[in-house]
């Protein structure tokens, strides 16, 4: 005889996931105890139930496995709701444990009590309420099988809390994967249908990374063009002379024309974001698009890697398209220009001096603000790098889930570039680093406000308002949270302060003090706002 508690941990342990993470609530207690014991499993204690789900997040997206984020009730599962939001939208799957008030108190407004079910209905691909102590296990593992299966995403399962030290005496088989399988004849349609094709061209996302090879082949083997969507960089190695940019808030004309005029788009591992089709203005009207990866309908539901390989190894004729006017276009835009501050460093400069430190394997996790766009214009991305961003930005993103990637990934360095703004919401997990052991640097833009929303109040108003963040001392407040800790004030600090991050083993924050008026690679703030008549 067992416990739920101990038969969902040993389930989920079966299933492949290995870390847990989570802020101690007391609906679950036994649940995370079963968890610390379990010798396959790894608890992790977070600051904050956000920072608890975003590194779930990050863990499933670097390992290709469910993590699971674990919260208590009414307001814990309210401060997760802002990452499983981040993995649906990402299409990241993932398991969220919520521990819900006592079964006999249900629906009396209890202490706590919120109906979670249709609290996260709209953010997940299932959510669901155990009305027994002995469904919970199963419905454990068909939320696996859930979130698994078509386009992956984040599934919710709320435990009464009253369930989990109960006995459980069934058996229930570890959720098995959907088998995987490619249609040949739908393969051969399509390799005829790209040699048809004027201008083919590929959007890669999420589910195109971890076949990025076979794209490559594909992409070669049949003349496509490829951009990356919003978020992807790493999708694509944008040395290839078929590289056709990157689909983001900043995307050069050459990058829209290109998709624009292609006859035949293939969607690869992604859906159609609002970023991704520079607000659904792509594709153009006639064109034909093809979903490959179970992200859209129509097309082929496969794993891209399988439909990737066939196309690279298809027995048929290849041919090419020159697609060097465009590369070329958004390699010259993507080029770092000489650059100059007065009031600070550079935000382009910090992006050249981490390209210049970070190991090729390494793993980048960006924040929300304007930084970012700094970031995604001048950062190319080596074949062996990992990006993780979320599509729908969420500020506090970027230092979680590098301490997730660090905890998922040790053998690499996992940098997080962050904003003020950013770090000031979730940097306290900067303390889970330290407590866990695991090196992450942290690189924080410091421009002293939260600069996207100053860029639109200056471009729209002419004015700004509420967005000012005070002169925190980053460096002792890291110090603090024990990390190492660096400022830069000025460009020529830059490259010693980032190679003792990097190389130094331990958790550190490189604090780089940025120009504010330098709030775009295109724009200054202080030109917006002589723009607008006031």
């Amino acid at each position: 005889m067992t416990t739920v508690a101990a038969a969902v941990a040993d389930l989920l342990a079966e299933a492949g996931a290995r870390r847990f993470y989570t802020v101690p609530g007391e609906s679950f207690l036994s649940l995370i105890d079963e968890v610390d014991r379990h010798p396959g499993l790894q608890l992790v204690s977070v600051r904050h139930e956000s920072g608890a789900a975003f590194m779930a997040d990050a863990d499933a997206r670097l390992t290709g496995v469910p993590a699971v984020a674990m919260a208590s009730r009414g307001p814990g599962a309210s401060n997760l709701a802002i990452g499983v939001h981040t993995a649906h939208q990402d299409s990241t799957p993932m398991i969220v444990l919520l521990g819900q008030v006592d079964s006999h108190l249900r629906g009396r407004e209890a202490f706590q009590e919120v109906d979670l079910t249709a609290f996260y209905g709209p953010i997940t691909k299932w959510a669901v309420t155990a009305e027994r102590a002995e469904d919970v296990p199963g419905l454990v593992a068909e939320g696996w099988r859930i979130a698994m299966s078509g386009r992956p995403g984040p599934v919710a399962i709320a435990i009464p809390s009253d369930f989990v030290d109960a006995e459980f005496s069934g058996a229930v088989a570890p959720p098995v994967a959907e088998p995987a399988g490619t249609d040949t004849a739908a393969v051969e349609e399509l390799a005829g249908r790209l040699l048809a094709a004027r201008r083919p061209v590929a959007i890669a996302g999420e589910g195109a990374r971890p076949a990025r090879d076979r794209l490559v082949a594909a992409a070669e083997r049949f003349g496509i063009g490829v951009c990356t969507s919003f978020r992807r960089q790493d999708a694509f190695p944008v040395d290839h002379p078929n590289f056709l940019g990157h689909l983001a808030l900043a995307t050069p004309d050459a990058t829209v024309d290109a998709v624009a005029g292609a006859d035949l788009l293939l969607v690869i591992g992604t859906r159609l974001d609002e970023v991704t089709t520079q607000r659904y203005g792509l594709p153009a009207p006639g064109c034909e698009v093809v979903p490959i990866g179970r992200y859209g309908h129509g097309g082929i539901d496969a794993d891209p890697a399988d439909v990737l390989a066939a196309l690279a190894r298809w027995d048929g004729p290849a041919r090419e398209v020159d697609w060097t006017p465009v590369h070329s276009a958004v390699d010259d835009w993507s080029t770092l220009p000489a650059v100059d501050a007065d009031g600070g460093v550079h935000p382009a400069a910090v992006i050249a001096a981490l390209h210049r430190h970070l190991p090729v394997d390494g793993i980048v996790t960006n924040d929300a603000g304007n930084f970012a766009a700094f970031l995604h214009r001048y950062w190319r991305f080596p074949p062996t790098t990992t990006q993780l961003a979320p599509v729908n930005g969420a500020m506090g993103y970027a230092v979680p889930s590098a301490v997730a990637a660090a905890a998922a990934a040790p053998e690499r360095t996992a940098v997080a570039v962050v904003g003020d703004g950013g770090v000031l919401m979730t940097g306290h997990e900067i303390e889970t680093a330290v407590r866990i052991g695991v090196p992450v640097v942290v690189l924080v833009l410091q421009n002293g406000m939260y600069g996207t929303i100053a860029m639109h109040q200056a471009r729209d108003l002419g004015r700004t308002s509420g967005v000012d963040i005070g002169d925190v001392d980053l460096v002792r407040w890291a110090e603090g949270l024990g990390a190492a800790a660096y400022g830069v004030t000025e460009a020529g600090e830059l490259d010693d302060a980032l190679h003792r991050a990097v190389t130094g083993g331990r958790p550190a924050v490189v604090a780089v003090r940025t120009d504010p008026d330098i709030i775009t690679p295109t724009a200054t703030l202080a030109g917006l706002l002589e723009r607008v008549p006031v």
